[in-house]
């Protein structure tokens, strides 16, 4: 007499009309303890390809904060502001900011543009980046606010690239020479003799050039990164959010010393940006800063990059 042998269809017929297994069977191993919850992160620094050149934006820093109306949009209603902020998903009485240097690795040339608002959360970024501060060769400071000269040394005085050269722009370091600031003077003068300075048009090196984007400060500037037919644009606070600045040009932000001045800046640059489809980092864009930007009815759109500039 043969064994009856079962089909794969009558085995899992047969498995579904087993009894249940011992409640012992059914007991749960031991929990193990939870990893700790570390809080929303980013990382620290993003790399991308420009031509010959390699770009890496480094997160210096971020800052949460509330009364979002009280920097962004103050010239118009709350009910606009608060509309606008609801369009793009982001809520109108928080913000999130991010402070954003760049370097530009031409080759030749090891270029930090901006310093972020201390000499630790800088140095901290650049060096999971792989870089260490005595390799960056041009300091390039974009304009004089806090937030941009604050990792130009340490709280002793220590300067914090010591084989840098520095490069600003004429008009700007004029006009802060001449005005009472703390920062400027602990930050900047100190490393006077160790400035060239550039007008509209200059270079910094090869592929590296100057364009003037006042408003902002009197001598703010914007610099084009232009390597083997490929361009990108630094923009340092020429726009200052990618809703409530970007998106609608006009409105005003706190920061900018000459508030129609800067206006009429957006237009100009974000306007050459989206028609020449030239992408752009932006010191205080989401990270990893870099985007593209789009017309937009009256306004502009931003198109964060995603893989573009790795291929």
């Amino acid at each position: 007499m043969t064994t009856p042998t079962l089909s794969r269809r009558m085995a899992l017929f047969a498995g579904a009309a087993l009894p249940l297994a011992a409640p012992a069977l059914l007991t749960a191993r031991p929990a193990l303890a939870a990893a700790p919850q570390q809080g929303a992160m980013h990382a620290p620094f993003h790399r991308v390809k420009l031509g010959g050149f390699e770009v890496t934006t480094v997160l210096a820093g971020t800052r949460a904060g509330d009364k979002p109306q009280e920097t962004f949009g103050m010239n118009v209603t709350p009910e606009e502001f608060a509309a606008a902020s609801a369009a793009n998903f982001i809520p109108a009485d928080r913000t999130f900011n991010f402070f954003t240097p760049v370097v530009a690795n031409t080759g030749t040339e090891l270029v930090l543009f901006d310093t972020g608002l201390s000499a630790e959360g800088t140095t901290a970024a650049l060096a999971s980046a792989g870089i260490t501060p005595d390799q960056i060769d041009i300091v390039v400071l974009t304009h004089m606010h806090g937030d941009h000269i604050g990792g130009l040394s340490a709280e002793d005085g220590t300067v914090t690239y010591p084989n840098a050269r520095y490069v600003t722009g004429a008009t700007e370091h004029n006009n802060w020479s001449t005005a009472a600031n703390e920062g400027f003077d602990a930050k900047v003068k100190p490393l006077n003799d160790k400035f060239t300075f550039l007008d509209d048009g200059g270079a910094v090196v090869s592929g590296i050039t100057a364009m003037a984007a006042p408003g902002h400060t009197p001598g703010h500037f914007t610099y084009m990164l232009e390597s083997n037919g490929a361009r990108m644009a630094i923009l340092a606070d020429t726009t200052n959010h990618y809703v409530w600045s970007l998106a609608y040009p006009d409105w005003e932000v706190r920061f900018d010393q000459d508030k129609a001045q800067a206006a009429a800046t957006r237009r100009q640059i974000l306007g050459m940006l989206a028609t020449d489809r030239i992408p752009f980092a932006g010191y205080h864009m989401p990270f990893p800063a870099i985007g593209f930007v789009e017309t937009n009815g009256d306004g502009f759109r931003y198109v964060p990059a995603s893989y573009q500039l790795m291929l």
